[in-house]
């Protein structure tokens, strides 16, 4: 039965932590003993080969053994134990040339062959290490012995018993064993630090538990119809979804990239680098309206989301267009009401030639009205665009007039963008007019061609734009007006800036002779020419 692992992360990273340490610490004590016992086995080595030194150096040793045959009382044995005695060797080992010894700690070895390998010294040179011999394990050092011409009579042997060296090791062992142990207590006492940091950071939850959040994010982040970006403290990107990528026109490179590098400068940065504080706010990013939010996280970054609200905008100007569609058709339905009762009362008093001019005189002003605009704007979204405002400014009072210079081919390249920007200007206009308390109030469109650029003019003599905002009126959410109870205002000029921006053109306010605005919007290569067309059709 295997112990069980622990589940949590926190506690997973303690046992690791702990393991390792453990590892680490033995292992660094083991290596450390092993480097203390080579450095007591050199330091014995050493020691001993001085000694044979010392005892080859004696004056009289090596005649000694020249003079005659090994003697367990003679010269050589006296003056090698003299020297065992005082530096504390384990033996002290005079060999003539064939390996005879002449001294020996146990006599009785004195006249025998030596039971290592006396080659190296007596081939004249120094030797060291360890060997076993008739007195155990022991450190040696072997060096030649000479006479006085300096020729090699012998060798000399001093070994230094192995049980010392290993006493020595055995006495500095619990110093290692203390030291290491402080060296596990304080690895111990960090991994219970970031243990219990790394278990406030997880929450507790478990190792599987953060691969499926992980899993569950993703599919969340890249499955939801609404744009995550999320900061880190420094300003870079740290996470963009694919609907983010979507609404904002980014690419896959955008992760790890300053916030200033992905996205240009204007309300769409300000807003999610948090210089614009506020919820639901609103913003213009091509030809889309979105709404963002942005939160701080603890870590100092922010998270924003953006939602794309460009349908419901347009809806919203739908119902705003049939409403006011609606309340011009109720006006016209009370205004043909009183005019057939006038037409019934003409008639009920016999006045048949009256009543016959009445009805020319009224069905003949809608018809000029709708004619004056087909004759002049051929493409039929537009045409149908301006009789429709027509109606709907009557209703309020304004007169909305076509210029005599209007001039517009049915050769648009996308009437749609251009009743876009024709729309919001004029609803602008009948609005700003409507409240201006004047005698007369109008709105003139002027929609003119210079090649394949279409020009679009409106003008209103009405209040006018507020002095110092003529660039701030293009700004997303800026509006004089009050919002309405279905959608904000502050939309229309942005788009319509947003969609001139597009064509490579240019949208500006202005100040109309005599007081008004004036705003005109440059469309180019928003028309067909004919060698377009003919190059097409090539």
């Amino acid at each position: 039965m295997h112990p069980p692992w622990p589940r949590r992360v926190f506690a997973q990273v303690l046992s690791f932590q702990l393991l390792i340490t453990t590892g680490v610490t033995a292992l660094t004590a083991g290596l450390l003993l092993a480097s203390l016992g080579s450095q007591l086995d050199e330091q014995a080595e050493r020691r001993a080969l001085a000694i044979a030194q010392a005892t080859a150096a004696q004056p009289g040793i090596a005649h000694d053994v020249l003079a005659g045959p090994p003697d367990p009382d003679g010269p050589v044995q006296t003056a090698a134990e003299r020297i065992r005695l005082a530096t504390d060797a384990s033996y002290v080992v005079v060999a003539d040339t064939r390996g005879i010894r002449y001294s020996h700690t146990n006599p009785a070895e004195i006249g025998r062959h030596v039971s290592t390998d006396p080659g190296p010294a007596l081939a004249g040179r120094e030797w060291t290490g360890i060997e076993d011999g008739t007195l155990g394990r022991s450190a040696r050092g072997k060096v030649p012995l000479r006479d006085g011409e300096g020729a090699i009579v012998g060798a000399v042997s001093v070994g230094i018993a192995y049980e010392d060296v290993r006493g020595l090791l055995l006495h500095a062992l619990p110093g290692i064993l203390r030291y290491a142990g402080a060296a596990l207590a304080v690895g111990a006492l960090a991994a219970f630090a970031v243990s219990w940091r790394l278990r406030k950071r997880t929450h507790g939850i478990e190792l599987s538990e953060i691969s499926a959040l992980l899993n569950e994010r993703e599919a969340m982040l890249h499955g939801i119809r609404e744009g995550v970006v999320a900061l880190d403290r420094r300003g870079r990107v740290r996470l963009v979804n694919d609907e983010a990528q979507r609404l904002l026109g980014l690419g896959p490179d955008a992760t790890g990239r300053p916030l200033e590098a992905v996205l240009p400068p204007g309300r769409t940065m300000d807003v999610l680098a948090g210089r614009v504080s506020g919820k639901d706010l609103l913003i213009v990013r091509d030809a889309r309206v979105l709404v963002a939010n942005r939160m701080d996280t603890a870590d100092g970054g922010a998270v924003a989301t953006l939602r794309d609200r460009t349908e419901l905008e347009q809806l919203a100007r739908e119902l705003d267009a049939t409403r006011g569609l609606t309340e011009a058709l109720r006006a016209q339905d009370h205004e043909h009401a009183n005019r057939m009762h006038t037409v019934v009362g003409l008639l009920e008093l016999e006045l048949y030639d009256e009543a016959a001019e009445f009805v020319a005189e009224v069905t003949g002003a809608r018809r000029a009205t709708a004619e004056e605009v087909t004759d002049r704007v051929h493409e039929p979204l537009v045409s149908a665009l301006l009789v429709g405002k027509s109606a709907v400014a009557a209703e309020r009072g304004v007169a909305l007039r076509v210029s005599g210079r209007t001039h517009l081919p049915g050769q648009v390249v996308d009437p749609r963008d251009l009743v876009t920007v024709l729309g919001n200007l004029v609803d602008n206009a009948v609005e700003a007019v409507g409240r201006a308390a004047r005698a007369e109030r109008f709105v003139e469109v002027d929609l003119r061609t210079e090649g394949a650029t279409v020009v679009v003019r409106v003008s209103d003599n009405g209040p006018g734009v507020p002095a110092g905002a003529h660039e701030l009126v293009f700004g997303d959410g800026w509006s004089t007006k009050e919002p309405t109870a279905h959608r904000p205002r502050g939309l229309g000029l942005p788009l319509v800036r947003r969609l001139a921006e597009r064509y490579g053109g240019t949208a500006r306010a202005g100040e109309r002779k005599g007081g008004g605005a004036m705003f005109t919007v440059e469309l180019p290569e928003a028309l067909r020419t004919l060698e377009r067309v003919s190059g097409r059709q090539g």
